[in-house]
This record gives structure tokens, C-alpha cells and sequence, in this order.
């Protein structure tokens, strides 16, 4: 997955806003971290402002997620 299409799924997921949408997030960024590293999962998070979204702060391990 390229980072700009991790970008508009994200986007999409923020729109509906739920429960169920923090997980898909959650497992886009592991997807993101196990190819890209922590510094591009951090900067989505960031530009994404996906701590005020669903609470998901930088630094976060997701590399585990959806394994």
C-alpha cells in the first residue's frame, strides 16, 4: 500500500467516525509500519490529526496489529 492511498482510506475512516473505524485505522497503520517504519506511521498520525479522531498517539507500535 502506498502511502497516499493509506492517506484516503484513513481520510474515509475519520469521516464515518466510529468504534469500528479506529480498528480499520489501527490496521492500515500496522500494514504502514511493517512496510514504511515508525516515522511514517508518526507522520500520518500527525497530518491526519488522528489523535483528536480516535485517540492514537505517535510513537505507537501498531507493527503487530491484524497478525
Amino acid at each position: 500500500m502506498t502511502l497516499e492511498r493509506a492517506r484516503e482510506l484513513i481520510s474515509q475512516q475519520i469521516r464515518f467516525g466510529s468504534g469500528y473505524n479506529r480498528h480499520a485505522v489501527r490496521l492500515i497503520l500496522g500494514e504502514i509500519q511493517r512496510e514504511y517504519g515508525q516515522s511514517a506511521v508518526d507522520a500520518l498520525i500527525e497530518q491526519l490529526a488522528l489523535y483528536e479522531a480516535f485517540g492514537l498517539r505517535t510513537g505507537t507500535d501498531f507493527s503487530q496489529v491484524g497478525r
